[in-house]
């Protein structure tokens, strides 16, 4: 006997209930399958980033390169420099602070003549010639706003220097001038202190020689300071482990760095040969911890005291301090536009973030090594809004995290991927 209709159907809609929940679980399974895979092709970098330090509050440094042996009118920049930065301080009285990439030499022009260009005579900072400069960096370094470091012995490698002046004649100019040259001037190639670009591409140099040169500029800077090295940032951003290697012996506990290391000059005079990338706080093979300055400001340059501020802003939301890289040329070629330029940008980051605070790059690697917990983020979440936020700077991991869907469980975590 046939049964009625209605019995079927109330038979078949657990059936059609049954199927369709196991497409949902099944369809759901393989998401969190390929949100996992896209997890695991993408681990390293986004364990790195979650490894990274995360503050605790807006940090500012202004780094400055170049300072030292050179043009003798540095001395008058650096102290209209040291008043200005002691006039701005932030909530807990602390003035900012602007770090000087030390060069400790430039060419003797007058005695390198004399040898008819011939043989290389350096100039050193030690020289009493230098004596208002060193003074001036001494008395901002006693008010707590000057924080030296080691940008190198010179601002160039000079048997590199001495070989292209045979065919280049600015450079055999430049290196016979007879009053102290500014390294501006030279070819950016030839401004590389670890790597000989005479010629381009350029060539290595060998470990022994630069373990040799590090030894020498090391004790030259402890010389004119008083204490070894503490940071060293690489001339033009290039350098190799073995200059890591030989700074570690010298005592050098940190390295600035634009986020990545160049090891060379390709045959178009850029640097190239990267064979690293670093985040703030790792560590180098040598022991070293690596700092990131990868904001620029250049007033010289047109660039706005906004600029400044833009970027404080952008690393705060990272977790991370803003290291501002400016040079030298900017206090020589236009000094009061220039202090005026970046007075209104650190006033202007400390009306934008109340909570700013300045420090110097050793305070802050050891912040980072000891994780303190005054400077350094233990709470989860936090951390994890800081971590969302450094994700979009993994390369194609937004694009892959949109294809895939797994922009929606980041998005739901409070933040956006």
């Amino acid at each position: 006997m046939r049964q009625p209709p209605t019995q079927t159907r109330h038979r078949a809609r657990p059936t059609a209930v049954f199927r369709l929940m196991t497409v949902l679980a099944l369809t759901f399974a393989a998401i969190l399958v390929l949100w996992m895979a896209v997890l695991l092709a993408f681990a390293g970098p986004l364990a790195a980033r979650w490894r990274e330090p995360v503050l605790r509050q807006p940090v500012l440094i202004i780094e400055s390169d170049d300072w030292g042996a050179g043009p003798l009118v540095q001395a008058d920049a650096l102290s209209r420099l040291s008043v200005l930065l002691q006039r701005v301080r932030d909530r807990s009285g602390h003035p900012a602070v602007m770090t000087l990439g030390v060069v400790l030499e430039v060419p003797d022009g007058a005695r390198i003549a004399a040898t008819g260009g011939t043989e290389y005579h350096a100039l050193p900072l030690a020289d009493a010639r230098f004596d208002a400069i060193r003074a001036a960096m001494q008395t901002g370094i006693d008010a707590g706003v000057f924080a030296p470091q080691l940008h190198g012995q010179c601002h160039y490698w000079p048997p590199a220097l001495m070989e292209a002046a045979k065919s280049d004649a600015s450079v055999r100019d430049w290196l016979t001038a007879p009053e102290p040259a500014s390294t501006e001037d030279l070819p950016s190639p030839l401004q590389t202190r670890w790597a000989d670009a005479s010629s381009l591409p350029s060539r290595a140099l060998a470990p022994e020689a630069i373990q040799q040169v590090v030894v020498a500029e090391a004790a030259s800077y402890q010389a004119v300071f008083g204490s070894a090295p503490q940071v060293a940032v690489a001339t033009t951003f290039v350098w190799n482990e073995a200059v890591e290697t030989a700074w570690a012996q010298a005592g050098v506990e940190a390295i600035i760095t634009p986020g990545r290391r160049a090891t060379c000059r390709n045959v178009a005079g850029q640097p190239a040969g990267e064979d690293a990338t670093m985040l703030t706080g790792e560590r180098s093979l040598a022991g070293q911890t690596y700092l990131v300055r990868d904001v620029y400001f250049e007033p010289a340059l047109g660039h706005a005291p906004q600029r400044l501020v833009e970027g404080l802003q952008a690393r705060t939301r990272l977790g991370r301090a803003c290291l501002v890289e400016t040079h030298r040329f900017n206090f020589m070629q236009a000094l009061d536009s220039s202090l005026s330029a970046l007075e209104t940008g650190l006033i202007a980051a400390l009306a934008a973030s109340p909570n700013l605070r300045f420090i110097s790059p050793p305070e802050l690697v050891r912040a980072l090594q000891t994780r303190d917990p005054a400077w350094v983020e233990t709470r989860l979440r936090p951390r994890l809004v800081a971590w969302r936020e450094r994700l979009d700077e993994i390369p194609r991991f937004r694009r892959v995290a949109q294809l895939s869907g797994l922009v929606l469980p980041l998005t739901l975590l409070g933040g956006r991927a």
